[in-house]
């Protein structure tokens, strides 16, 4: 497809959160949510407008982590309102959002492109994140009690399940937690909202890059226990180290 056209979006029915009143899309995606069966549509349920629109943005946002939202692409709100079953307006309003987080762009008259981001870009999110979270790692590993860290482990040792199963949406989400978890010990709510929107930007794909491999995903989430057992022992060089890796390795 010519890059820059407006098309319907690859997201497989199947994969992506159904939100209320959705119907299943034939294989060209082309039914929309009030098409009905032999049987006619469920009776209706008042549904408030905040929680489709935050369903469609986790929708959006796990199909931009999967590569579903190619890269460069330009996707029309009635396009993907039609793919999951709502109007355009909370598309719309949530595809805004993503433009506040870097991940789309605003096409005039046509709708919005997923950000082409290069491998430059990546790298100087992570000597940002590096920026922040090194030095406050390290101070928290002076003062944080070696019991406080272990309560971080089941957080630690979610993202490995999730790498297990090859769950890139579900890892970038417990990766984010993780992250967050340990630098609220800071107690600086502006430094976790920004190393947060960093993360988070960071975990966009690439243009035309591969999709990540489960053994990928296992390596970089045994980062954390690592790092959660260096924190414990007080282990400062090896904090410093295994916090740089995991930001100039990450897979996501």
């Amino acid at each position: 497809m010519e890059q820059g056209r407006a098309r319907e979006a690859a997201i497989p029915p199947s994969g992506a959160p159904r939100v209320p009143g959705q119907t299943r899309n034939d294989a060209r995606g082309e039914h929309t949510h009030n098409e009905h069966t032999h049987g006619g549509p469920p009776p209706p349920r008042a549904v408030h407008r905040h929680s489709v629109r935050g369903q469609i943005l986790a929708a959006l946002r796990t199909a931009l982590v999967d590569g579903d939202l190619a890269p460069g692409e330009v996707y029309s709100a009635p396009a993907l309102g039609e793919r999951f079953g709502v109007s355009a307006t909370p598309v719309r309003e949530a595809m805004q959002q993503l433009s506040i987080e870097g991940a789309v762009e605003v096409v005039p008259n046509r709708g919005f492109r997923v950000t082409e981001r290069s491998a430059r870009e990546l790298a100087e999110l992570a000597e940002v994140r590096a920026m922040i979270e090194v030095p406050v790692m390290l101070r928290l590993a002076r003062s944080v009690p070696a019991a406080r860290w272990a309560e971080l482990r089941p957080l630690a040792e979610a993202t490995t399940e999730a790498a297990a199963t090859g769950d890139r949406a579900g890892y970038a989400e417990c990766d984010r937690a993780f992250h967050r978890a340990v630098l609220a010990l800071a107690g600086n709510r502006q430094l976790v909202q920004v190393a947060d929107d960093l993360h988070r930007r960071s975990q966009w794909p690439l243009t035309a890059a591969p999709v990540a491999r489960r053994g990928d995903l296992v390596a970089d989430a045994a980062e954390h226990l690592a790092l959660l057992d260096a924190l414990c022992a007080q282990d400062l060089p090896v904090v410093q180290a295994l916090v740089r890796e995991h930001f100039t390795g990450s897979v996501l």
